[in-house]
């Protein structure tokens, strides 16, 4: 009897402190319908300003996605983006994406390939969000500078 009740005891610590993952968390419908629209990715902020090159999305630079035209559905949580090239370092990109916020204040994102679904591209993005207005709102991605952890924040203003 003391093994049974132990081993429930167990199972249930188990399931309770297991983490969730940003993809299981619920969605956030109503932050969501506040980022539907256009957007203009107006600037990009990472640690060391301008002397660390910081590779966003493993696109580009990230100082090539300021300029950048994002196109945000909450309905279908599909869109676009889109880097305009203003010089010759930065490439002309374009493509569908999928993306979603969840109720822990993080901004889900796929960059898929034309043609691809979804459920097809194993990699995706997960950034915070902070300063959400219905004007505008910030992207904090994390990352790793000579072994310290540092914020990239794209922020981003309705069209």
């Amino acid at each position: 009897m003391k093994k049974v009740v132990l081993m429930l005891i167990a199972t249930v610590l188990a399931i309770g402190c297991k983490s969730k993952s940003p993809t299981s968390v619920k969605l956030d419908q109503r932050m969501e319908k506040m980022m539907d629209g256009n957007w203009t990715l107006s600037s990009v902020t990472n640690p060391g300003g301008g002397f660390i090159q910081v590779n966003s999305f493993q696109l580009a630079d990230s100082k090539c996605f300021e300029g950048s035209k994002w196109r945000l559905n909450a309905n279908t949580n599909k869109g676009e983006m889109s880097l305009s090239t203003g010089d010759a370092s930065c490439p002309a990109f374009s493509s569908p994406i999928t993306w979603y916020r969840n109720k822990n204040n993080q901004f889900v994102l796929k960059v898929l390939n034309a043609g691809d679904k979804a459920k097809k591209v194993r990699d995706g993005y997960v950034l915070d969000v902070a300063n959400q207005t219905e004007t505008s709102f910030d992207l904090i991605d994390m990352v790793d500078v000579g072994g310290r952890k540092s914020n990239v924040v794209y922020r981003f203003t309705k069209n």
